[in-house]
C-alpha cells in the first residue's frame, strides 16, 4: 500500500512538472512574439531560456509540493493514523487539531467530528463491556442457585417439607431469570428505538390506578397503608402500554422498599403545562450517590434487596420517559423514604383551547 501511494505521488509530481513546463514555455514563446530579435540572437538565448524554464518549473513544483504537504497530505496523514488506531480498538485516541478547535479550518472541523465520534464509540464500548459483564453475573447467580437446589433434590432422604422448600426456591429463581431476560429484551428494543410510542388520549389517573390494583395482594400482605390523591380529569397524549411499564416499576419499587406497616402515597395532578405522577414511599430511602446512579442499568443501591430485582427496572423507566418526551426526578433521604416524580406534557382541555 505504501509503495503504491509513493508511486502515485511520484506520478502526480511528474505530471505537474510537465504541465508547469508547458505553461512556462508558452509564456516565454508569447513574450518572444513581441520582442524583435535576430535569429542568431534567438539561438544564442535559447539555452538560457530553457534553463529559466526548467528552473521556474522546478521552483513552482517544489512550492506546490510543499503547499500540498502542509495543507493536504499532513492533515490527511494525521487523520488516517488516528483512524487506524481506532480500527484496532484503541478508543482513547484523540487526533490533534492543526490550528485549533475553533480555527474554522475544514480539516479541523473534520478532526473535531472524528474526535466526537471516537468519544461516542468509547462510551458505547464501555457500556457494552459493562452490560455483558453485568448480564453474565446476573444470569450466573440464579443458575447457580437452581443448580445447587437441583442437586439437593436428588437426595432420596429429603423430607416432603424440604422438597417443597427447594422446589419453591427453584421456581423463584426461574421467575427471576425470566424477568431478567424479558427486561433485557425490552431495554434493548427501547434503546435501539425498535419500539415507537403509539399516541392516544389517556386518562392518567385511570392508567396509574389500574397498575396499582395489580399489587393489591402485595400491600395487603405487608399491611402497607395506601394513600391516593388523584385528579381524574388529567389527560395526556401517550402510549398507554409503554407508560404502564413506568407505573408498574415505580409502584413495585415503592412497595418493595417499604417495610411492613409502612406507607405508600400515589398522586396524579396538573402543574402548568404538565401532567404529574408522584409515587412516595416511607421506605429505607437512598443516599446522594445512589440517587445519581439509580437510572443506570444493573445499578442496585440497596444490596439487601438484590434478590428481588435485577437493576433494570429504573433503566427501563428512564428510557420510556425519554421516548415519551417527559421528565423523571427523584428526591430521597436515607431512612426517610423516596419520592419519584414523572412529568408529561398534558393534553389541553377544550376550555384551554378556547382561551
Amino acid at each position: 500500500m505504501k509503495s503504491r501511494l509513493k508511486t502515485t505521488g511520484i506520478g502526480t509530481f511528474l505530471v505537474f512538472f510537465m504541465l508547469m513546463g508547458f505553461v512556462v514555455t508558452c509564456n516565454f514563446l508569447l513574450f518572444l512574439q513581441f520582442v524583435d530579435l535576430s535569429t542568431a540572437r534567438l539561438y544564442k538565448a535559447a539555452p538560457a531560456t530553457l534553463i529559466n524554464v526548467l528552473f521556474l518549473t522546478v521552483l513552482f513544483c517544489v512550492f506546490d509540493s510543499f503547499r500540498r504537504y502542509k495543507t493536504v497530505q499532513k492533515p490527511v496523514g494525521k487523520i488516517k493514523e488516528g483512524l487506524s488506531r481506532v480500527m484496532t480498538g484503541d478508543f482513547s485516541t484523540k487526533i490533534e487539531y492543526l490550528y485549533g478547535e475553533d480555527s474554522g479550518n475544514e480539516f479541523d472541523e473534520i478532526i473535531g467530528g472524528i474526535n466526537t465520534m471516537i468519544g461516542e464509540l468509547s462510551g458505547v464500548e464501555t457500556l457494552r463491556t459493562d452490560f455483558i459483564s453485568n448480564v453474565s453475573h446476573e444470569l450466573k447467580t440464579p443458575l447457580a442457585v437452581m443448580q445447587n437446589y437441583g442437586i439437593l433434590l436428588q437426595n432420596p432422604d429429603l423430607s416432603e417439607e424440604e422438597r417443597m422448600q427447594y422446589g419453591k426456591a427453584i421456581t423463584e429463581q426461574t421467575q427471576r431469570l425470566s424477568a431478567l431476560v424479558t427486561n433485557i429484551l425490552k431495554l434493548n428494543k427501547l434503546e435501539n428505538q425498535q419500539i415507537y410510542p403509539c399516541r392516544e388520549s389517556i386518562y392518567l389517573g385511570e392508567s396509574v390506578c389500574e397498575c396499582m390494583l395489580d399489587f393489591e395482594r402485595v400491600w395487603e400482605e405487608k399491611e402497607i397503608s395506601i394513600e391516593t390523591d388523584i385528579n381524574d380529569d388529567v389527560k395526556i397524549m401517550g402510549d398507554k402500554e409503554l407508560l404502564s411499564l413506568v407505573w408498574y416499576n415505580l409502584i413495585s419499587n415503592a412497595l418493595k422498599f417499604t417495610s411492613p406497616g409502612g406507607e405508600v402515597a400515589l398522586s396524579v395532578y396538573e402543574e402548568g403545562e404538565y401532567a404529574c405522577v408522584s409515587v412516595k414511599d416511607s421506605g429505607c430511602g437512598m443516599n446522594e450517590e445512589t440517587g445519581k446512579n439509580i437510572f443506570k442499568k444493573f445499578y442496585q443501591g440497596d444490596t439487601s434487596h438484590a434478590t428481588q430485582g435485577n437493576g433494570l427496572g429504573l433503566a427501563l423507566v428512564k428510557r420510556v420517559i425519554d421516548i415519551c418526551g417527559g421528565e423523571i426526578s427523584v428526591s430521597s433521604r436515607e431512612g426517610e423514604g423516596s419520592i419519584f416524580t414523572v412529568k408529561l406534557a398534558r393534553e389541553r382541555k377544550e376550555e384551554d383551547g378556547k382561551q
